[in-house]
This record gives structure tokens, sequence and C-alpha cells, in this order.
């Protein structure tokens, strides 16, 4: 009897473990929160030209497919706002920081307090000058430099006063114009008359470009250093009836490709890919949280469209 009282004592210790745990367990499967994903500030120059428009593109689609969430910030060409968003960022301690620099050099130091608290900086289409960046991916920016002076001399067969619409404060069109200037060496009979910075805005292209017509009244071609740039010259070229000028932009956006379809001054157009440029350093982030040793520079190719590469399209 006393055996019996035992076993039943024991099962019934052992029902109520059992009913105990399940309880548990099914209190624990509401309990445990969703795992967040990993959070990656962006910064970029600007989100109303139509290459960063495709740059964010490539980056939320990538983000997406790894699993990462993506707050995107604009600077709009401004340093001080661009430094303020870069200090959010670190305060709401993201996972990565992702950078189109509106500065090349003043933007070290604004990233100082994201290698303090060990965020990795990554960037896209612009390179930092200063400061711990992980990768850098952009176009090959030396290469299209040089495909807009290949084309130029070409299209001057070697000879004419030519100008630069700059930017100077950005790397990558330092990069282009080291490209641009290097190939020009071959062409002797070219001359780079002046360089105005129109800061890769259409308005102050355009307000360059009028003075450049008055300085320069035997002005051959302009290499714009970005399609805003380079449209906002051929404005003013149209205006004047200057038939005689040739211009070569960078970038090959939409209204690029319709003024070079017209067969108007504007006559060809370093073509970019930023959608990849997105896609690939989305790429780069994920791999490095991942644990992954990354390339510190990535380049993506760039080509080469005029009238008769788009009309065949």
């Amino acid at each position: 009897m006393a055996q019996r009282q035992a076993l039943w004592t024991a099962a019934l210790v052992g029902l109520m473990a059992v009913g105990c745990g399940g309880k548990q367990a099914e209190q624990g499967q509401g309990a445990t929160p969703a795992k967040k994903k990993p959070v990656v500030g962006v910064t970029l120059l600007t989100q109303t030209h139509d290459f960063y428009k495709e740059l964010e593109k490539g980056m939320k689609d990538e983000a997406d497919k790894r699993g990462l969430e993506l707050v995107v910030t604009s600077c709009e060409m401004d340093p001080a706002k661009q430094a303020s968003q870069i200090e959010d960022f670190v305060a709401q301690k993201v996972a990565a920081i992702l950078a189109a620099p509106c500065d090349s050099d003043a933007i070290g130091a604004n990233l100082a307090g994201a290698e303090a608290a060990g965020i990795p900086v990554f960037t896209a289409d612009i390179a930092a000058h200063t400061g711990k960046i992980v990768s850098h991916v952009a176009s090959d920016n030396v290469q299209g430099g040089r495909l807009a002076a290949a084309e130029i001399a070409k299209l001057l067969g070697g000879k004419g006063k030519i100008l630069i619409i700059d930017h100077p404060m950005v790397a990558s069109v330092q990069d282009r114009i080291k490209g641009f200037e290097e190939e020009l060496k071959k062409s002797p009979g070219i001359t780079i008359v002046a360089r105005p910075s129109s800061d890769g805005q259409r308005a102050k292209a355009m307000a360059a470009m009028e003075d450049m017509l008055q300085a320069h009244r035997d002005l051959k071609g302009v290499f714009g250093i970005n399609d805003d740039s380079a449209l906002g010259a051929l404005s003013v070229i149209d205006a004047a009836g200057r038939k005689d000028i040739v211009i070569v932009g960078f970038d090959a956006t939409p209204d690029a490709q319709a003024a070079i379809k017209t067969g108007g001054p504007l006559k060809a157009d370093v073509i970019q890919y930023p959608s990849k440029i997105g896609h690939t350093v989305i790429e780069m982030i994920a791999r490095h949280l991942a644990g992954e040793k990354v390339p510190p520079v990535v380049s993506v190719e760039v080509g080469l469209v005029d009238q008769a590469t788009l009309t065949a399209k």
C-alpha cells in the first residue's frame, strides 16, 4: 500500500512539472522580443539629383535583402548639416555609418566621434580624405575623366580652347579632373583656359558659363564635371546661339541623354551606374558586420554615351 501511494505521488509530481513547464514554455514564446535589424545611418550629399536617387534606391533594395535597416538623411551640400547628421547617428549608436561627403577634407574631423564609439564608417561615390574609413565604393572617376578628355579631343580634332566647370571640394571630382588632365596631355593643341566652380549646381554653372563666354570668345569646348554643370552650360550656349562649342558631361542623367539625342552642343556623357554603387556599398557593410574582411576601395566601371549609342538602343 505504501509503495502504491509513493508511485501515485511521483506520477502526480511529474504531471505537475510537465504542466508547469508547458505553461512556462507558452509564456516564453510570446515574451522573447524579435531580433532587431542592424541600423545603418546614411548621410548623402543630396537627394535631389538623379544620380543620388538611383544610388539610394540601390542601397535600399540591397538592405532589404540583407536584413539591414537604413536611416537615410541628406545634407544638401551643407557641411555643418552633415556634421550634425553624423553626430546624431553616433548618439543613436547605429551599427554603421555611410556617408557621401559634401566636403572630402572637412568630414574627417566629424568622423572622430564614430571612431571613438567603435562605429564603422563607409563612403559611397565621394571619398573622405581623412578619418577612418572601412571601405569606399565609387565609380572609377579617374577613368571617367580620361574618357571625357579623349572624347573632347576627338570632337575638336586635337586643338582648341576649353574650360572645365569644376567642383574642387569633392574627391570624386578631383579624380575626374586628374584623369581628364592626364589624358589631355596627349593633345597638346588643346588648352584649358579656365576652371570656374559651379558647386555641381545648374544655376551656378549657368552664371559661370555666361562669364566665360564673355571672357573667352574663341572657346571651343566645355567639360562639365556633372550633368547639372553640363546642362547649365548648355542653356547659356544655346541661348547665345553658339553652335561651335562642344560639351561633354558626366553622369548620363535622363535630361542629359535627351539633350545628346537632339544633336546639340552636348555631344557625350560619361555614364555611371549609381544603383550598382548602392548595392555594392551595402554589401560591403553587411559583410563587415558579419565579421568578413572587405576591400578598402571598390571601383565600379564607367562608360561613355553619345548620340550614336543612345539612338541605337
